[in-house]
């Protein structure tokens, strides 16, 4: 089940992520705690990388502190 405005919220509210990371989730089928839980945060930089493109994904301290500030917070929620 996606996630709801209530849930996304709350993600935008950690530390490092924000609007472009959640769209990136989403595009990813990451959509839901679940799901964003139970994902490898090395896995998630790669994929990031391969949909824009970009290697920052994979090299930035930042993405990867954002996504990891992400996967713990879906960890939390289930």
């Amino acid at each position: 089940m996606p996630f709801t405005p209530e849930q996304q919220q709350s993600l935008l509210a950690q530390k490092g992520v924000g609007k472009t990371i959640l769209q990136r989730l989403q595009q990813m089928g990451l959509d839901d705690t679940a799901k964003l839980a139970a994902a490898d945060v090395d896995d998630i930089l790669q994929q990031g990388a391969a949909l824009t493109g970009s290697t920052c994904w994979k090299n930035s301290p930042q993405a990867r502190a954002a996504i990891a500030a992400a996967v713990e917070w879906a960890k939390a929620q289930n």
